[in-house]
């Protein structure tokens, strides 16, 4: 994980990888949580037998916003940020799902710093490029711009 000292630092690191999270896993457990949670019961994601027959992956897949939950959690794997007072996801730009999830297949969370911008009101933003690598497939499962927003502490008085 890279550690660095304060949101100003972002200003200088445009265009520069930020780094990878580990692989995790998205098993059948997961995608069922998933599809309770939403309630998008879609036999694609939930019915191994019929997705065994009828799917090229042969198996079921993980709902396409299920890959882009993942994108905070492992998020925080890549980078931490000391004197932070709170962080905001912002939104997403262009969200493109490229390849299928098969159910008991790995991913894994690569970013890249498009920009940082010092904002009015003190904070950074900053516009994350976001690869969300599929185990195994030349394609990723998703690509996505990813806004951020870290607000530095007060300063002590």
């Amino acid at each position: 994980m890279a550690k660095f000292s304060h949101p100003d630092v972002f200003l200088d690191l445009v265009g520069e990888e930020l780094g990878l999270s580990d692989w995790v896993p998205v098993d059948q457990t997961m995608i069922d949580a998933f599809a309770d949670a939403t309630n998008d019961h879609q036999w694609v994601h939930v019915d191994p037998v019929r997705a065994a027959r009828e799917l090229p992956t042969g198996t079921t897949i993980a709902h396409g916003f299920l890959v882009l939950s993942l994108l905070a959690p492992l998020s925080y794997e890549i980078f931490d940020v000391d004197h932070v007072a709170h962080e905001l996801n912002y939104g997403l730009n262009k969200v493109r799902f490229t390849a299928m999830v098969p159910a008991g297949s790995r991913v894994r969370l690569r970013q890249v710093l498009a920009s940082a911008e010092k904002r009015d009101d003190g904070g950074v933003s900053l516009v994350l490029d976001a690869t969300i690598e599929l185990e195994g497939s030349e394609r990723p499962a998703a690509v996505v711009q990813n806004l951020r927003l870290i607000y530095p502490e007060e300063p002590a008085i």
